[in-house]
C-alpha cells in the first residue's frame, strides 16, 4: 500500500483556534461595515483605506494586506471593471452608480481573518445589481459544500454549479474569472490549498472537521479573462465588463459550515 494510501487532508484547526480565527474575522466584518458606511460619492479609496487601518488597529490587530509583498493598502478597493487587488489611492473618487469591491484582512493574536464584499455607491444599474446579488448568492450556496468528508474541489464544483443556477435565478449571464480563487488560511493569509471557483467534484485533499478555507467567487458581466495592470497588482477584466467579489473565511464543522467572518 505505501504512503499513497494515506488520505491527504486540509489541515484542521482546534476549537480554540477557530475561536481565535473568528475573533479576527469579526474584526474584519466590523471594518468592512465601517468602510461601507463611509463609501459615498466624492470619497477617495485612500480615505476608505485609512478608515480600515484605523478600525483594525483600534481592534488590537494589524492589517494583513499592508506590506504584503509590497502592497501599500490595508484594503483592496476594486472599482467596476477591477476584479481584485485595486490599490487604494487619492485619485480614485467614488461616483454614484459605482460598484466597489472591498477585500480586507486582519491579523489578531497571530490568526488571520479575510473577507470581501461588493456594494453599490448609491443605486446600481439593473444588470450590475443582478451581478452583485448573484455573486453573494453563489458564495452562500457554494460554501454549503464546506463539510467534513468532502474534497477540495467539491467546493469548487458547488461554486460553479451555483453560478450557473444564479444565471437563471437572477436572469443574468455571468463569467467566472479564470485563474483566481480562494485559499487555505490560518496563521498566514494564503495557505495551501488553492481553491478554484469552478471544476470537477471529488478531487484534491479531504476536508476534515476544523479545516478552514477562504471562499471567494469573482464573477463578471462578460469575459472570464483578465489582465494585471502595470502597477503589478490591479486585476481588470479584458473587455471592461464589471465584476463583483464576495468572500468569507469558512470552517468545516460537524454542525456544518461555520462563517468565521460574520458581518453583524
Amino acid at each position: 500500500m505505501g504512503f499513497r494510501s494515506k488520505k491527504r487532508q486540509i489541515p484542521a484547526k482546534t476549537p480554540g483556534e477557530l475561536e481565535a480565527m473568528q475573533a479576527a474575522g469579526e474584526l474584519v466584518g466590523r471594518t468592512l461595515q465601517a468602510v461601507k458606511a463611509a463609501a459615498k460619492p466624492g470619497v477617495s479609496t485612500l480615505e476608505l483605506d485609512q478608515i480600515a487601518e484605523t478600525t483594525i488597529r483600534e481592534g488590537g490587530a494589524i492589517p494583513s494586506f499592508l506590506g504584503y509583498h509590497g502592497f501599500t493598502g490595508s484594503i483592496c478597493a476594486s472599482l467596476n471593471e477591477v476584479v481584485v487587488h485595486g490599490i487604494p489611492n487619492s485619485e480614485t473618487i467614488l461616483q454614484p452608480g459605482d460598484l466597489l469591491s472591498v477585500d480586507c484582512g486582519a491579523t489578531l493574536d497571530g490568526w488571520v481573518g479575510d473577507s470581501a464584499w461588493s456594494f453599490g455607491i448609491g443605486e446600481l444599474d439593473e444588470d450590475v445589481e443582478k451581478l452583485n446579488q448573484a455573486t453573494e448568492w453563489v458564495l452562500m450556496e457554494g460554501l454549503k459544500a464546506m463539510v467534513p468528508g468532502n474534497r477540495l474541489t467539491d467546493v469548487s464544483h458547488a461554486l460553479e454549479m451555483a453560478t450557473r443556477r444564479a444565471e437563471q435565478k437572477f436572469d443574468v449571464l455571468l463569467g467566472i474569472v479564470d485563474g483566481y480563487g480562494g485559499h487555505g488560511i490560518g496563521r498566514e493569509m494564503h495557505e495551501d490549498p488553492y481553491l478554484a471557483n469552478e471544476g470537477k467534484a471529488g478531487r484534491g485533499p479531504m476536508i476534515q472537521e476544523g479545516s478552514v478555507l477562504a471562499i471567494e467567487p469573482m464573477l463578471t458581466l462578460g469575459t472570464v479573462d483578465s489582465a494585471v495592470l502595470e502597477d503589478e497588482w490591479t486585476v481588470v477584466t479584458l473587455d471592461g465588463s464589471w465584476s463583483a467579489h464576495w468572500e468569507h473565511t469558512v470552517a468545516a464543522t460537524a454542525e456544518g459550515p461555520r462563517i468565521l467572518t460574520p458581518r453583524y
